[in-house]
């Protein structure tokens, strides 16, 4: 699944560590979530769009 994580963090000059503090998450997941490595769960998925104030569709593309 492709996504603007990257993008979305590097605007708000946030590390990948500052990113998985706010979600309570692994640093290694925010790069897993980063580089299409993992998709996120729903919550994730929900609790990312609210950090970002932002739908969900707006961060996470589905590709087949």
């Amino acid at each position: 699944m492709k996504n603007r994580l990257k993008v979305l963090r590097a605007e708000r000059n946030w590390s990948q560590s500052d990113l998985a503090d706010a979600l309570d998450v692994s640093r290694q997941t925010i790069n897993a979530l980063e580089t299409g490595k993992y998709d996120p769960s729903l919550p994730l998925a929900f609790k990312i769009a609210r950090l970002f104030g932002l739908p969900i569709e707006a961060i996470f593309e589905d590709t087949p």
